[in-house]
């Protein structure tokens, strides 16, 4: 539904992995839609087959606690490999009336929803496919523009320039190793020792060596560390910094950090993924990313935010379905890019 109780009845649909549903959520968001969650737990086997095979039995519509209980949505938002076969579900026992979007690959082809999101770094391509460099993500102009208008007095009095430090961790393809762990720090106590003011927040996935080690950094420089206490400032660091240090093992931070328009400077653990290469040098193309040197470098640009275009195009896709099928349109509150 829109934010005023009216419009589309909209479903996200994931297994709750974070990264997608924030996703899902950032485009129902730029779209003005508050959607319904619906977050599915298949299990074996039916897991083993995903995502060409079905749904689990235990949980189609009619199951006890339903993920897909009707009424079926107008819209549903879907990411993530488990949530396949329960969109395609959800597109027949509809009879065809819900207008799937579905947010980055889905190893099953165009054809499994209405309109599909894939990063350009993926090689997935149709005429209801969307390609864009950068992901979509909640960290909106109209935030950005609200936060640098009212500074949030934890960073306010920081000296300049300020530089947003958004320390990620282990994953699946990055390892922060002892080696990794101390070059890092050496190029931010570079950074601190120039003058900077430094505003960190670390991930749950941060190694606790790193985490201890920005905190005695930013506080031996008179910088910020968010401790998990009071309002999450993410927003706040990302409007307020002249420039932005990310890790490499997140493509969305380092996404949401091209929308402010500020350079960032990235520090690349050990591992890496031929995606990500192909990712930095499309952001290298446009200026926006450079390595982590112990030094700020780069110059202000353009901003990217793919999230009002992909909103922009669920929008107009969801009308053309809806005028096919003789239904009445629905207008949307589009963010506004």
């Amino acid at each position: 539904m829109l934010r005023d109780g009216t419009g589309p009845l909209t479903w996200v649909l994931t297994d709750g992995k974070a990264g997608d549903e924030l996703q899902a959520l950032s485009v129902a968001e730029a779209l003005g839609l508050s959607p319904e969650v619906r977050r599915v737990k298949p299990k074996p086997p039916f897991t083993w087959l995903m995502p060409w095979g079905p749904v689990d039995t235990r949980e189609r519509p009619g199951a006890p606690e339903s993920p897909l209980a009707p009424p079926f949505p107008d819209l549903l938002i879907a990411s993530g490999r488990r949530a396949v076969a329960y969109l395609r579900h959800v597109k027949r026992a509809s009879a065809g009336r819900t207008y799937t979007v579905f947010l980055k690959d889905p190893r099953t082809g165009p054809k499994t929803a209405d309109f599909i999101w894939s990063p350009s770094y993926d090689r997935l391509r149709g005429p209801n496919v969307l390609t864009t460099l950068t992901p979509p993500h909640r960290v909106s102009t109209q935030r950005i523009e609200a936060a640098r208008a009212q500074p949030d007095p934890r960073l306010a009095h920081l000296a300049h320039p300020r530089v947003a430090i958004l320390a990620g961790g282990n994953s699946r393809h990055h390892r922060f190793t002892d080696e990794n762990i101390a070059r890092v720090v050496e190029h931010l106590t570079s950074i601190a020792e120039a003058g900077a003011g430094l505003m960190v927040t670390v991930s749950r996935r941060t190694p606790v060596t790193l985490r201890e080690a920005l905190i005695a950094l930013t506080s031996r420089h008179g910088g910020f560390f968010w401790d998990g206490t009071g309002e999450n400032p993410y927003v706040d660091l990302l409007a307020l910094a002249d420039f932005v240090v990310a890790t490499a093992d997140s493509f969305n931070m380092i996404g949401e950090a091209a929308a402010t328009g500020r350079p960032i400077l990235v520090f690349e653990p050990s591992g890496g993924h031929p995606k990500l290469d192909v990712y930095m040098s499309g952001l290298k193309s446009h200026g926006v990313v450079h390595p982590l040197k112990g030094r700020l470098e780069g110059q202000p640009y353009e901003p990217l935010n793919s999230t009002p275009k992909v909103a922009k195009a669920i929008a107009e896709g969801f009308s053309r379905h809806r005028r096919a099928l003789g239904l009445p349109d629905i207008a949307f509150s589009l963010e506004t890019p």
